[in-house]
């Protein structure tokens, strides 16, 4: 794939992937072109040699994995893994608010959300609806408005003359959308607005509407930022990104080497359910594939765990630790914690450098200051529940957790072909 053709494909995957459940349905329409098959947790399961395949539970979280056409208990797999979900906002199943004419709902903040940003925004809706059709059947419905349908207003600054300089927000106050206007007698319920939009987009019919799990999200699109375009703005690049380059590199492989790729969901949260990371779906599908095998396969194995790092602000270079700041657009960054917030170890970032060096690609390294706290990611929950060697790396991106996040043209493309390469090779250790 060229440069231009991943990136352009990068700003669709991100337009098509509001929530996690959209993210999955994504991948898996790539999957299904690409010839992959699709597996039930519930069923027996047949692998034949050289195929692909993939798994999803709970709509948010997929496997997918190529078999390789020779033993995997002698060739190890080549793992990635990334996570679908994204700092939001939510809404709360009895989220109703009728304030001076205005129907508002209120949310719950999901994540380490930075709030600010969201502030003025045009605002759209996603998420999974559980109904009860027409037809009686409980059955999941993904819904996207896909068109600005809520703000969230600032407080004029007349009426706050601190508000640039001691600013706090209260999430339970200052975060509820306006959604529309309502006369007093409006008995509008939300339930009856999905019911509508269920319709509208799935065409079917509703008798209930059972729950939801839905998220607001900026309704701009993604786009190519700066004088020679070399930025990328969007939401939700943290961690989608990174699913998008696992992804991609898994379709443009060989089906020859035992291959996998993982997004969990609930990554921004703690990973700890059925299909987050902490959970047991990654160790499950691999006691399926290679059975009593399975301790031998993961002491051949690695995984490389992608999730977006701290580039430098040019605004805040202090916050950096002055030897390991990385700079956007200058390579994917190693990055290392030896208090296991991170599970990189010299091994695993030695197998990346050599990859890099044999293509001549860049990389940085990225620790944090000694005196700041460090953030993780799915890297040391899946080292320590498979015990397999795991390299924590990622493209250096601005913004993070806020609303609209700015990474380079560059990095994405560069660790994909990295990715690409790891993938492919006959063996690993």
């Amino acid at each position: 794939m060229e440069h231009a053709q991943f990136n352009h494909g990068l700003l669709n995957f991100l337009d098509s992937s509001p929530t996690p459940w959209h993210a999955v349905a994504t991948i898996k329409a790539r999957l299904d072109e690409a010839g992959f098959a699709e597996l039930d947790e519930k069923d027996e399961w047949s692998l034949e040699k050289g195929q692909g395949y993939y798994v999803i539970r709970n709509g948010s979280s997929i496997v997918a994995f190529r078999t390789g056409k020779g033993e995997v208990v002698e060739s190890g797999i080549r793992m990635v893994g990334a996570h679908t979900d994204s700092p939001c906002l939510k809404v709360k199943p009895n989220p109703e608010l009728r304030r001076k004419g205005f129907f508002q709902v209120g949310v719950e903040v999901y994540g380490g959300v930075l709030l600010n940003p969201w502030f003025d925004r045009d605002l759209s809706l996603a998420g999974r609806v559980t109904v009860l059709d027409d037809a009686g059947t409980v059955k999941d419905v993904l819904v996207n408005f896909s068109k600005p349908v809520a703000f969230i207003p600032s407080l004029a600054i007349h009426l706050d003359r601190e508000a640039n300089s001691n600013r706090s927000i209260n999430a339970q106050t200052d975060l509820p959308p306006v959604m529309m206007q309502v006369p007093d007698s409006d008995t509008t319920t939300f339930a009856s607005l999905l019911e509508r939009q269920i319709a509208t987009e799935a065409g079917i019919g509703v008798r209930k509407v059972l729950g939801y799990e839905l998220s607001f999200y900026d309704a701009r699109g993604a786009s190519f930022v700066g004088l020679r375009d070399e930025f990328i703005a969007s939401a939700r690049l943290d961690n989608l990104l990174s699913c998008y380059i696992g992804l991609q590199a898994l379709l443009d492989t060989s089906a020859d080497e035992p291959t996998l790729l993982v997004c969990n969901d609930h990554e921004e949260v703690g990973s700890v359910s059925a299909e987050g990371a902490q959970g047991p779906f990654l160790s499950a599908l691999l006691d399926r594939w290679c059975g009593t095998e399975k301790s031998r396969v993961i002491a051949r194995s690695m995984m490389i765990s992608a999730d977006n790092a701290h580039g430098i602000h040019p605004n805040y270079m202090d916050r950096h630790d002055e030897n390991h700041g990385p700079l956007i657009n200058q390579g994917p960054v190693i990055k290392v914690n030896h208090n296991q917030r991170y599970a990189t170890n010299s091994r695993s970032a030695g197998v990346y450098r050599h990859i890099s060096d044999e293509l001549g690609l860049p990389y940085q390294t990225f620790v944090v200051r000694s005196d700041m706290g460090c953030g993780s990611t799915i890297g040391p929950l899946t080292a320590g529940n498979l015990g397999v060697t795991t390299l924590d790396i990622g493209v250096p991106q601005l913004g993070m957790h806020s609303i609209r996040e700015m990474t380079g043209t560059e990095d994405g493309y560069t660790l994909y072909r990295v990715m690409q390469a790891f993938m492919q090779r006959p063996q690993i250790f």
